[in-house]
C-alpha cells in the first residue's frame, strides 16, 4: 500500500531526526544546537523566524519558540515529534534548562551562520558546554535529498512549469518587465506557489545581458531576446528554472549564440553524475563554449544545490572541491552575456537519483516562443 503524502511526511521527519542523532553521534557529541530557518525546517517541517531546536544524540527533541509560533509548533509536532516548548523568559534561559537537563557537555553549533554576538551569548551562559564547530556537515546531509523531498521540488516545479506555460500567452510586444515579471509571481501563487523561490528576473532586449538584472519599465520590442528566471515554493521547499525566447525576428548572430548555450547545457547534463567532480560538470559545459570563444561570456558557476533554500550546499564551479553524490538535486544552468548586447541563459533542474540523473524541468528549450506553447 502506498503511503499517504501526510504519511510519508511523517516518516520522513522521523528520518531527518534519526539521521542527525546519526552525525551528533559520529561528532563525538551529546547535541546540536540550530538556529538556521533552513535547518530548523528540514526537522520541525515549517519555517519560523526565529525559534532554536536541539536534538541530543539520543534522539531527545526539542522545538523552543515564542507565543507567534507555539501553535503551528504543536500542530507539526504532532507529525515531528518535536516537544514544544514556549518561551517564559528568553531562548537562552529554555536551552540553559535543557542542557542542564540532558546533561550536555559537548555542543555542535552552527559556525557557519551564527552571529558573533550570539555565540558569546549562549558560550557565556553556558559556560561548562564545549561547542564544537558543525561545519558544513548538516548541510551535507540536507543535500542528499529523500524521496519525499524529491517529491515536494517535483510539485513546486510543476507549479513554476504550468504558470510559465499561462504567462507566455501575456509576452507580447509592448509589455514591461515590470508588469510580466508582477504577473508572473501572481499565477505562480494562484497556482499554488507558496511563495517565489526569489525575486523573479524577467529581462528583455539588453539587459538580458545582466545575469542577475532587475525587472525595469522596458518593452519588449521585436528581435529581443527575453530571459525568465523562476522558482516556485511548496512546502518550504523550492524549484529553479530559466528559459530564454525569442520575440519576432532576431538576428542568426542570436540564433547562434543560443544554440551554443544549449549545447553547453547538454555537454553538463551529460557529464553530471554520481562520484563526478562539480568542478569537471562545470568544465564540460565551458568548454563547448570556448570552442567558439564564448568562454569569456560564461561569467557565473554552472549549477547549485536546491531544496530548502535555493541555493543550498555545493556549486558546480571552476574552484569547486565538491562532487555529486546520489540524493544530490542541482541546477545546470550555463549562460553567457555580451554587455550592452543580449544574454542567454537555460537551465534545467536536475536529480541524480540511485538509477542515474532525472531532469525535472520538462518545459521545451525551443528558441521560438509559438514553439514553447
Amino acid at each position: 500500500m502506498r503511503l499517504s503524502l501526510i504519511g510519508k511526511q511523517v516518516l520522513k521527519m522521523y528520518i531527518n531526526i534519526e539521521k542527525t542523532t546519526k552525525l551528533i553521534q559520529e561528532k563525538g557529541c551529546d547535541a546540536v544546537i540550530l538556529f538556521n530557518e533552513s535547518n530548523m525546517h528540514y526537522l520541525c517541517s515549517f519555517s519560523p523566524s526565529e525559534g532554536v531546536i536541539i536534538i541530543t544524540k539520543n534522539g531527545n527533541s526539542y522545538h523552543i519558540v515564542d507565543s507567534r509560533y507555539t501553535e503551528t509548533a504543536q500542530i507539526h509536532a504532532q507529525k515531528t515529534g518535536l516537544n514544544v516548548i514556549e518561551i517564559k523568559n528568553s531562548f537562552l534561559n529554555e536551552v540553559n534548562d535543557i542542557v542542564n537537563k540532558e546533561n550536555i557537555k559537548r555542543l555542535l553549533f552552527e559556525n557557519e551562520t551564527i552571529s558573533l554576538a550570539q555565540y558569546n551569548s549562549y558560550a557565556k551562559k553556558l559556560n561548562n558546554t564545549e561547542f564544537v564547530e558543525l561545519n558544513h556537515d548538516f548541510m551535507l546531509m540536507r543535500n542528499k535529498k529523500e524521496a519525499f523531498e524529491i517529491e515536494l521540488i517535483k510539485k513546486a516545479n510543476n507549479i513554476a512549469e504550468k504558470s510559465f506555460l499561462e504567462l507566455l500567452n501575456e509576452v507580447k510586444i509592448g509589455k514591461t518587465e515590470k508588469e510580466l515579471a508582477a504577473l508572473f509571481d501572481y499565477i505562480m501563487a494562484r497556482n499554488g506557489s507558496e511563495g517565489v523561490s526569489f525575486d523573479t528576473i524577467l529581462l528583455t532586449g539588453t539587459h538580458t545581458s545582466m545575469p542577475h538584472g532587475v525587472p525595469s519599465d522596458k518593452k519588449i520590442k521585436d528581435g529581443d531576446f527575453v530571459l525568465f528566471d523562476f522558482g516556485a515554493t511548496y512546502q518550504g521547499y523550492h524549484s529553479d528554472m530559466t528559459r530564454t525566447i525569442a520575440i519576432g525576428n532576431i538576428t542568426e548572430e542570436m540564433k547562434e549564440a543560443y544554440d551554443l548555450v544549449l549545447k553547453a547545457q547538454l555537454a553538463g547534463i551529460k557529464a553530471l553524475k554520481a562520484g563526478e567532480k562539480c568542478a569537471d560538470v562545470y568544465q564540460a559545459a565551458y568548454d563547448v563554449l570556448n570552442e567558439k570563444d564564448m568562454g569569456k561570456y560564461f561569467r557565473h558557476s554552472l549549477g547549485h544545490g536546491v531544496g530548502l533554500d535555493i541555493h543550498e550546499g555545493y556549486n558546480a564551479s571552476p574552484k569547486s572541491n565538491d562532487t555529486f553524490e546520489v540524493g544530490n538535486i542541482t541546477s545546470i544552468e550555463p549562460g553567457i552575456y555580451i554587455p550592452d548586447k543580449f544574454g542567454i541563459r537555460i537551465e534545467d533542474l536536475l536529480y541524480i537519483s540511485p538509477r542515474g540523473r532525472e531532469n525535472l524541468s520538462k518545459v521545451t528549450k525551443k528558441l521560438d516562443r509559438k514553439s514553447v506553447v
